[in-house]
């Protein structure tokens, strides 16, 4: 009887290459972020890396809260894992009194999880403008007072505070910092090991002169992140994160550029996907370990 091709998720396509299997080295880097598979539980999303032979896993705050700190800290070294990174920080735009303390008080907390979870970076999505506000520019101000606040706290803590520039159709609702070089004019007023900058192929592929940005960065790199830019965007933007290989990102010189950066951490595939979530979870994770090795693994080595 003939076998048949593993199937790509989520496009069907017959895959190129074999699947890398636990022990693989190639995978050594790979890591799975929550969101790339939503529909998994946080115990199903540490099986399921395991399972797949990764040893690293990014965490969203939700999940983890939704079992309890301790349970999920139990659950990951149990399971051999590291934490790449936990998601997520920030928010820091509101200019109301009582939402400025809020947000205060949960990065607080978002920094304790993460020291707990023995991850060394802490996400932060900066946040967009308040309803009825148009004012970016004090919205970002008020960004790099809140990062200055926390600064103490993180490094009290090993935690570094990963600036994430968003794509500018975010700018609005979710991140008023929107290239690489806006998160590093703000990072580089702190010390490297206490805020860094997270380099999301997704957010920064478009950026004019982004290999320029990504090498000014260096040991600030904390967190590199990998999906494609897919089109036509679907009505919900958000959802508009492809399988890498699938959209338009040129993964080799993205790759290449961050590794002669000297960035030598953990690789995140974060998909916000409502095909990809609809796929079974051990599905997309070989799909996503078989894109990895095949379009970034090869080009992060200088």
């Amino acid at each position: 009887m003939t076998q048949q091709p593993e199937l790509d998720i989520p496009s069907g396509a017959p895959a190129r290459i074999a699947t890398p299997g636990p022990g693989d080295a190639r995978l050594a880097r790979l890591s799975l972020n929550q969101r790339t598979t939503a529909h998994w539980s946080l115990r199903e999303a540490i099986e399921g890396s395991v399972a797949a032979g990764l040893t690293s896993i990014g965490l969203w705050r939700e999940p983890v809260a939704e079992v309890g700190l301790a349970t999920a800290v139990q659950w990951v070294r149990d399971a051999g894992l590291r934490v790449s990174s936990l998601c997520r920080g920030g928010f820091f735009t509101a200019s109301a009194e009582v939402a400025v303390k809020e947000a205060y008080e949960s990065n607080l907390a978002a920094i304790d999880e993460t020291a707990a979870l023995g991850a060394r970076t802490l996400v932060l999505v900066p946040g967009g403008l308040p309803e009825g506000d148009r004012d970016l520019v004090a919205a970002r101000d008020r960004a790099v007072r809140a990062i200055e606040r926390l600064v103490p706290y993180a490094h009290e803590h090993g935690v570094n505070l990963g600036i994430e520039p968003m794509n500018p159709i975010y700018a609005a609702d979710r991140g008023v910092i929107s290239t690489l070089a806006q998160a590093l004019d703000i990072a580089e007023r702190f010390d490297p090991a206490d805020v860094g900058v997270v380099v999301d192929t997704f957010h920064l592929w478009w950026e004019p002169g982004v290999a320029e940005q990504i090498a000014r960065a260096g040991q600030r790199i904390v967190s590199y992140q990998i999906c494609d830019w897919i089109t036509p965007l679907p009505a919900d933007t958000l959802l508009s994160r492809g399988m890498m290989g699938d959209g338009h990102i040129d993964f080799a010189a993205f790759s290449s550029a961050v590794a002669a950066a000297g960035y030598t951490g953990d690789v995140e595939v974060e998909i916000f996907n409502a095909d990809v979530w609809g796929a079974p979870g051990d599905q997309t994770l070989a799909t996503m370990a078989r894109r990895y090795v095949e379009l970034v693994e090869p080009y992060l080595h200088v």
